[in-house]
């Protein structure tokens, strides 16, 4: 399977193209960028340009690199930016990215995330598995959003939200019940709500291991969390 490149797209630097994907009119895609198979890059979408830092605005990104992994889908005017402190800006498998999201510098988004148009994200912020970030979101630098939650409509996330949350602004924290379904949890849904709601660990073992990771991510966070 070949992959299916406008010819006014603009590919430039190292590059590194896995099969089937379809790169739109006007996109522009700077290495080292590294793109799986089977993704989906809407018009004037930017991979590759450096990370908006006000400390550092003219760093050296010449070997910074991304990744994305496979099966995405990346909607018109989606910015994604290049690692300025860590090693890598990385977008994982089956996310969906829609219009005018911003990726930031160091960002790592996981598998299965969604986010929605406009969507503004602070450097270094990590999207867990499933993490589904609503409209209007803005999220300040550093937060980590847990496996399974969601952050509401035009929320300004400050703070981390923990697994399985529906975070709404005064409102305060809910589960959020459509991903339990969805991802196939409802069989421990009074261990989630319990976790959730009064902050009692889980007995469950895939539960103690959704929780372990997201609280060795917020361990280096240095944000609260909600």
């Amino acid at each position: 399977m070949t992959n299916k490149i406008h010819p006014t797209a603009i590919i430039e630097g190292n590059v590194e193209l896995g099969s089937g994907n379809e790169i739109g009119p006007y996109s522009v895609l700077y290495g080292p960028l590294k793109i799986g198979d089977n993704n989906l890059i809407s018009p004037n979408v930017v991979i590759g340009t450096l990370g908006q830092d006000t400390r550092n605005p003219r760093y050296d990104g010449s070997n910074s690199p991304i990744e994305i992994g496979n099966n995405n889908i990346i909607r018109e005017g989606t910015a994604i930016h290049k690692p300025c402190y860590k090693d890598i800006t990385k977008i994982g498998n089956n996310t969906y990215i829609m219009h005018s999201v911003h990726i930031p510098h160091d960002a790592i988004i996981e598998d299965d995330v969604v986010i929605t148009p406009m969507v503004a994200m602070g450097g270094i912020v990590t999207l867990m598995q499933g993490a589904n970030i609503a409209l209007g979101v803005t999220v300040q630098q550093y937060c980590v959003i847990g496996q399974y939650s969601i952050a509401a409509m035009g929320s300004a996330v400050t703070r981390n939200i923990r697994p399985f949350c529906k975070y709404i602004p005064g409102k305060g924290i809910f589960v959020n019940d459509y991903a339990v379904n969805k991802y196939g949890f409802a069989d421990v849904a009074e261990q989630i709500e319990d976790y959730v709601l009064r902050n009692v660990s889980p007995q469950d073992a895939n539960l103690q291991q959704i929780i372990a990771r997201f609280d060795a991510a917020v361990a280096t966070s240095g944000r609260q969390t909600y």
